[in-house]
């Protein structure tokens, strides 16, 4: 659909900006001071930009014509079951496209006072090497009109990279702005490689709203999804560039690392084009970090303990280093054991709390009387030492953690109506 019928489609909760805005800071004010609603700005520089769009869970299962309790359900199907895309012969940003790139004139925001310059942050990269495509989130410091920094981490498109240097070429790639939320959590799921992440986006479109994804041919030979507003075609080159300090999901600097350059041939965008900003550490960052690995997580324990109700990552864990799991408790190790699988899952997790199905795990306040009624310290409490962490982790030393496991379940041997919440 692009960006512009999502705004009509919630209108009401919308935040329109209509003063020019600065694109250095100002408009992260703004972000900052509405975290859940979307914030479309008009004017922001010169440009159309909109973020926090995608920033609760509500939204994008209303988009997908499905409830916030079953959407993870429909991804893991989809991580199951991909369905392939329709190629078509045109798309909406094929409307406008040239040579003449310039990324200074642009509307691409500085967001944090000590990030190192302007970035990219709503970007999903599509990559294809030796026959296997990749969709991925990557951060881009902007260098001058043509080129970027590129934050690289080390899983399936450094790969892709470090296979194509190997063999004397740059890698082709494109950067898609403004995407739909399908393509926006295939983008930030993690599968094996070689499993296309637009065919998962494919067939959690066709499970929710009964069609699947539609895809275009660009002038490098990349296919990329058609409802991008933006699309950047360039190359990932042999040169390397300092990246960073910028604000990362845990709202702290990340380091500066030496990292990949990219360059940029060619940009298409729709008629009246609309840029979609993704501000480090608020929701919308955690909804496309963290949600694509709550199925991972649901699957791992499964095989754990007979039944799994709901995963999740918590906000204030950054979605990526707290979590819940609501299980249905047969056996009395099957907390420890859902703990332990938890955190197999999803390495970078360093604190999980096991609760009993009937808790709602999106409600804190009801996790935590889990915890206070039903958890004992003695007997409920897991700690791991020197285990592999998260990088983005501060107080991690340097990757390696300490993980904190909590069985809020009820005693097996309890008496059951010790444990109820008293109802009407």
């Amino acid at each position: 659909m692009a960006i512009r019928p999502w705004l009509e489609k919630f209108s009401e909760d919308v935040v329109t900006v209509k003063d020019r805005t600065s694109r250095e800071l100002e408009c992260t004010r703004i972000l900052v001071k509405h975290p859940r609603q979307p914030v479309h700005f008009t004017d922001l520089d010169g440009h159309e930009a909109v973020g926090n769009l995608w920033s609760t869970r509500d939204r994008v299962a209303t988009a997908m014509n499905t409830t916030r309790d079953a959407l993870i359900g429909h991804l893991m199907e989809a991580m199951s079951h991909p369905v392939d895309f329709e190629v078509q012969g045109t798309a909406g940003f094929l409307k406008n496209q040239s040579t003449d790139v310039d990324l200074v004139d642009s509307p691409v925001p500085k967001l944090f006072p000590k990030d190192a310059g302007r970035y990219i942050t709503a970007g999903v990269w599509v990559a294809e090497w030796e026959g296997k495509r990749n969709l991925s989130f990557h951060r881009i410091l902007i260098l001058d009109a043509a080129r970027g920094a590129c934050r690289i981490v080390p899983r399936h498109l450094n790969h892709m990279y470090q296979e194509a240097l190997r063999a004397g070429q740059e890698l082709k790639v494109a950067v898609c702005i403004g995407l739909d939320p399908w393509s926006l959590i295939g983008g930030g799921t993690s599968v094996e490689y070689g499993v296309d992440e637009m065919r998962i986006a494919s067939a959690l479109k066709h499970r929710t709203l009964g069609a699947g994804v539609s895809a275009v041919k660009i002038k490098s030979g990349l296919t990329v999804p058609t409802d991008a507003e933006y699309v950047l075609e360039g190359r990932l080159t042999n040169e390397r560039h300092a990246e960073g300090p910028f604000v990362d999901a845990v709202r702290t600097y990340d380091r500066v690392r030496q990292e990949p350059v990219l360059v940029v041939d060619r940009v298409y965008h729709r008629d009246d084009p609309i840029f979609h900003i993704i501000v480090g550490g608020l929701d919308e960052h955690f909804m496309f970090m963290g949600m694509p690995r709550e199925p991972i997580i649901q699957q791992a324990v499964s095989r754990a303990v007979p039944r799994v109700k709901a995963v999740r990552l918590t906000e204030g864990g950054c979605a990526w280093l707290h979590g819940v799991v609501s299980i249905r408790k047969q056996h009395s190790g099957d907390g420890k054991n859902a703990i332990m699988a938890a955190f197999g899952a999803h390495t970078s997790m360093k604190q999980v709390i096991i609760v009993d199905e009937d808790i709602d795990i999106f409600d804190d306040r009801d996790v935590e009387w889990a915890i206070a009624t039903r958890f004992q310290a003695d007997r409920g409490l897991v700690v791991l030492h020197g285990v592999r962490g998260s990088s983005i982790d501060p107080s991690g030393n340097d990757g390696v953690t300490a993980k904190l496991g909590i069985d809020a379940t009820r005693p097996l041997a309890g008496k059951p109506e010790m444990f109820d919440k008293a109802t009407l």
